[in-house]
């Protein structure tokens, strides 16, 4: 991953699996010279890897997953003239999935996918969770996907998903208002799996064309149902209007 200015790239390599002796690697990288910078050995046997950049600060937030083992959130951070500082957020069960448009915040999906969480930054702090049940669903037959996002500013995407009685799979999205920590109903896209619809954090978001091109869409969310309090809250919560309804379009 590139950083936000430009000036290094965060490499994870995966040595525990790739029998390369040792233990997995996150590596920082100078991008004028592929000079090491940083090296931080890892505690980690991961299958694969996934960066996120900040959009504020330009710290690097790294999500591994190690199977059926969990996965393992850290952030990294450098700056102009400093050595580079890495953090190990104290979860082995959490995925991580977006970064708010702000960074003020990141969402978060339990390995075992009984749960989304939103989490303040930097220090990781739980805001709001909610569990499967709060979405109106069977704990027992119902999960939540590993999936979803910021479609907002104020409002998040968080994919359920699970099987019918004939043991055909389904998915649905709903809202959530993160500034208030409340449900805001379904969010009807078109999409072929739970993973095809990917929210862009500036109220548009992407799917899968004919012939497997991207489509971009734009539309201002109404909610279709009252919504509920989240399982956990903690510290204040700030009041935000509904989003007023909107046509959309694809691009």
């Amino acid at each position: 991953m590139l950083s936000l200015d430009g000036r290094t790239v965060w490499v994870y390599r995966p040595d525990a699996m790739a029998g390369r002796g040792g233990g997995d690697q996150w590596v920082v990288h100078d991008a004028d010279s592929g000079v090491v910078l940083a090296r931080r050995e890892l505690e980690t046997v991961g299958h694969g890897a996934f960066h996120h950049v900040h959009p504020v600060d330009g710290s690097i937030y790294l999500d591994i997953g190690e199977g059926q083992d969990g996965s393992v959130i850290l952030r990294g951070t450098v700056g102009a003239d400093s050595e580079p500082e890495f953090v190990t957020y104290p979860w082995q069960d959490r995925c991580l999935i977006d970064l708010a448009p702000s960074g003020r915040q990141f969402m978060t999906v339990d390995h075992g996918q009984a749960d989304v969480a939103f989490h303040g930054h930097p220090n990781g702090d739980v805001l709001f969770t909610f569990p499967v049940e709060a979405f109106g669903y069977d704990p027992e037959e119902s999960f939540v996907e590993w999936s979803g996002g910021y479609l907002t500013e104020d409002t998040a995407i968080v994919t359920l998903g699970g099987e019918n009685e004939d043991e055909e799979e389904w998915f649905r999205h709903h809202l959530v208002d993160v500034h208030t920590g409340t449900l805001s109903g379904e969010f009807t896209v078109e999409a072929s799996n739970p993973y095809e619809l990917l929210p862009l954090g500036d109220g548009s978001w992407l799917t899968g064309g004919a012939g497997g091109d991207p489509v971009r869409w734009s539309s201002a969310p109404q909610p279709s149902a009252p919504p509920h309090q989240p399982l956990h809250t903690r510290g204040s919560n700030r009041d935000s209007r509904p989003p007023s309804a909107a046509d959309s379009s694809g691009a």
